[in-house]
């Protein structure tokens, strides 16, 4: 990169205190050509949330049409384009309540149609069970981060369309960030440097890079008991750690 790109690819970057890793080394790399060119074309980043949102969908589509090679590369160029969206606006300055909205809001969309996809195949009670594992796990890996930090300020301002993105994110995502906020409480260990950069490594990025893979060998249904061991995982921190006590020597 020359130093002009390498100061965009710095002021892209979304300030976070856990690093997922392929995200970091791969996607985010992938994206900042393309973010330098949306920059200069003046793309707005919403669109290029709408852009991911397609690609995902249409992956969603390819996995219960059985193209399972084209599945694995639509949700890498979706993942391509959410890493884009958030880097767009931070490197143009227009973070928006609306673009934070929509991005949440695009990637539950996406998530849900390919678990369809998968229970459209032939596995609808574990592809259920597989998305609300994944749910769970992403909104832990959100929510422990932002509690990390004290907590995310809300973003004011958008107008009718935002307040209506708003209202829905109130109705789908408040219910996991106040279910978080109480597991928390409970077990500040969720909020360790040590778990939060575990957790990082669960984001979106790697779960569809997951499902690519497990596309491209033939058996994507096999997402869902990923999701699954990764909720029962993160749930065994959750659980309390007894320290015996020794035998006192008579």
């Amino acid at each position: 990169m020359s130093s002009s790109s390498e100061s965009a690819f710095a002021l892209s970057r979304k300030p976070r205190l856990g690093t997922e890793l392929l995200c970091e080394r791969v996607f985010r790399p992938l994206a900042h050509p393309l973010v330098l060119a949306l920059a200069r074309l003046r793309v707005p980043p919403p669109a290029v949330v709408l852009a991911s949102g397609l690609a995902g969908v249409a992956g969603a589509i390819e996995l219960g049409r059985g193209q399972l090679v084209v599945v694995a590369l639509l949700v890498q160029l979706k993942t391509v384009l959410d890493n884009a969206d958030g880097q767009l606006a931070r490197l143009t300055g227009r973070v928006s309540a609306f673009g934070r909205y929509l991005d949440s809001e695009v990637d539950l969309l996406v998530n849900a149609a390919l678990f369809a996809a998968i229970a459209w195949r032939g596995g609808g009670a574990l592809a259920l069970a597989g998305f609300v594992a994944l749910t769970l796990v992403l909104s832990l890996n959100f929510n422990a981060e932002r509690l990390a930090r004290g907590g995310a300020p809300e973003l004011d301002g958008g107008g009718r369309p935002t307040a209506v993105l708003r209202a829905v994110y109130g109705l789908v995502y408040a219910p996991q960030d106040r279910l978080a906020e109480r597991l928390v409480s409970r077990r500040p260990l969720y909020v360790s440097p040590a778990v939060v950069s575990l957790l990082a490594n669960l984001g979106m990025s790697t779960q569809l890079a997951v499902l690519g893979l497990l596309a491209v060998l033939g058996h994507p249904a096999l997402f869902a008991w990923v999701a699954l061991a990764e909720l029962g995982a993160v749930a065994l921190l959750a659980l309390p750690t007894r320290i015996p006590k020794q035998q006192e020597v008579t």
